[in-house]
């Protein structure tokens, strides 16, 4: 408030609103993971507000959800790298034994249970296990 960062300041007050909902829909104090989960979902919430406004020619309210989005990541822990996720998915292949397209969700059920606690975008996963699927 002081340092007069307005954009800032909404955006701390959506993400403590975030929480305090969910809170009161689940009657209790939320633990790190829920927590965490609110504020991926609003990161999840912006990214799809992007890709809507950007088709509707919207560049004003494009630039303003990008900028709150690494706003809301400075509360999250770090996310796994592409080289984590891909020694997850080599590590899960080993042990399934996968070939067909038709195991992608085994896999795919197997990699997120590893990156349990950890940040992680489930479309970069699914994107490494598909490839490994079909090349």
């Amino acid at each position: 408030m002081k340092a007069q960062q307005t954009a800032r300041l909404g955006v701390l007050r959506m993400m403590k609103t975030a929480v305090k909902l969910r809170e009161t829909e689940v009657r209790g104090e939320l633990d790190d993971a829920a927590v965490i989960k609110v504020l991926t979902t609003l990161i999840n919430q912006r990214k799809d507000s992007i890709e809507q406004f950007t088709r509707g020619g919207r560049t004003d309210l494009v630039d303003k959800e990008a900028a709150e989005i690494p706003i809301i990541e400075e509360y999250l822990p770090a996310s796994a790298s592409d080289e984590d996720i891909a020694a997850v998915v080599d590590e899960v292949f080993k042990t399934v034994g996968a070939v067909t397209i038709k195991d992608m969700g085994a896999i795919m059920k197997q990699c997120m249970a590893r990156f349990a606690g950890k940040l992680v975008d489930g479309k970069k996963v699914n994107a490494q296990v598909k490839a490994r699927l079909e090349g």
